[in-house]
């Protein structure tokens, strides 16, 4: 059985910061990528894709992923970043060079988050928009974050033609979910469905057709239950895929098997 964690932030584990990542990081000890990768696989998360948010956590995954075989990167400027990105056209060219470095399987994380709008709403909006225009002109597929703001997400994505890519960190209901599968993209599920207590969540989950699921475990971020309280691993990707296979109805194996096909798929993957 092979699984793929198709967005995880390991390039960062290493990294003494005090911001969200750094702090999970640090608690667990700062491990080195490759004690990371090991142990995943372990659990049979044989293929990692490395998720930037940053110019510099997106070089950082593109460092990491090159030498190392079944991984592979994502360059992206997410939305909480957006505002120490889209006013320096330097660190935009910069930015949009990492697009063709080897590798490179995606741009994001990025999108729009009008829950914290740590950056303002059109600082938001600018950096996507950047983004999408970087994947078509590349042919890459987009990771999208997206947190209360389809409403203005939509109208976007509909104004360019040939995007393709997954919504991350999916935790919405059947209406959004009917809008995502309309467009063609897939969706990331990671450990907060194992805890969630919403109802339409699961539900929505539970309609997702299989050949647009993604796995996912967003580390060192939504450690699922029954590990709640220590720092999300990829080899945590597992415990999700069991989740959802009960939830769902379906054996560990044909998930874990047509989800990994998902992933080689969207994002090209050997």
């Amino acid at each position: 059985m092979q699984l793929t964690d198709t967005h995880c932030h390991i390039q960062e584990a290493p990294v003494k910061s005090d911001d969200a990542t750094g702090k999970l990081w640090t608690k667990r000890g700062n491990p080195s990528p490759d004690e990371l990768i090991a142990a995943a696989a372990q659990d049979d998360v044989t293929r990692l894709i490395c998720v930037g948010c940053t110019l510099a956590d997106s070089r950082r995954a593109v460092e990491l992923v090159g030498p190392r075989e079944n991984m592979w990167a994502s360059i992206g400027i997410h939305p909480h970043d957006a505002k120490d990105h889209v006013h320096e056209a330097d660190t935009l060219v910069d930015f949009a060079a990492l697009a063709a470095k080897p590798k490179v399987v995606a741009v994001g994380e990025c999108g729009l988050d009008f829950y914290y709008n740590h950056s303002s709403k059109d600082d938001q909006i600018q950096a996507l928009r950047f983004q999408m225009e970087l994947a078509l002109k590349h042919d890459l597929p987009m990771i999208f974050h997206v947190r209360d703001a389809f409403d203005d997400f939509w109208p976007i994505f509909d104004s360019y033609k040939g995007l393709r890519g997954v919504v991350h960190s999916f935790t919405a209901t059947r209406k959004e979910l009917d809008e995502v599968l309309s467009r063609g993209l897939y969706v990331g599920l990671n450990g907060i469905m194992t805890f969630t207590k919403n109802q339409e969540q699961l539900d929505a989950a539970k309609a997702i057709p299989l050949q647009k699921l993604l796995l996912e475990t967003d580390a060192p971020f939504l450690t699922p239950d029954p590990y709640r309280g220590t720092v999300c691993e990829p080899k945590h990707t597992r415990v999700t895929a069991a989740f959802l296979a009960r939830l769902r109805d379906e054996s560990l194996e044909i998930l874990a098997r047509e989800t990994t096909h998902n992933a080689k798929s969207l994002f090209r993957l050997s």
